[in-house]
């Protein structure tokens, strides 16, 4: 079956960068699409970006875009979050999606199928 493992999370300063992996295993995803969404303690799970994993075209939430760069590696299967000028705010752990293809609803984290477990980022102030 497909999995999802995140890696590179950690605690930085404000300011600081950091740099999220996303490895898929046990599927193709020669047709899938991507996503990064985040969930800090007693709040909802948001989106962060997404990517098709065939093409160069990003999606961003309002409130990263200018800072993270989604972007994948097809010969890895591998997703990654660029994270620059990290804030308080973006503490939270962090979780790849996958789903089929592309919907326009892809903020929505109920149409993806396929989730990892996460990994925490902590940023201090």
């Amino acid at each position: 079956q497909v999995q999802l493992v995140e890696s590179g999370g950690g605690l930085v300063q404000a300011g600081g960068s950091l740099r999220l992996s996303c490895a898929a295993s046990g599927g193709t995803f020669s047709t899938s699409f991507m996503a990064w969404f985040r969930q800090a303690p007693g709040k909802e799970r948001d989106f962060v970006a997404a990517i098709s994993w065939g093409s160069d075209t990003p999606y961003y939430a309002s409130s990263v875009k200018g800072r993270f760069t989604i972007s994948r590696d097809n010969a890895k299967n591998t997703v990654y979050l660029q994270m620059n000028s990290l804030k308080p705010d973006d503490t939270a752990v962090y979780y790849c999606a996958a789903r089929g293809e592309y919907t326009v609803y892809y903020r929505n984290s109920r149409l993806y199928a396929y989730w990892g477990q996460g990994t925490q980022v902590t940023v201090s102030s």
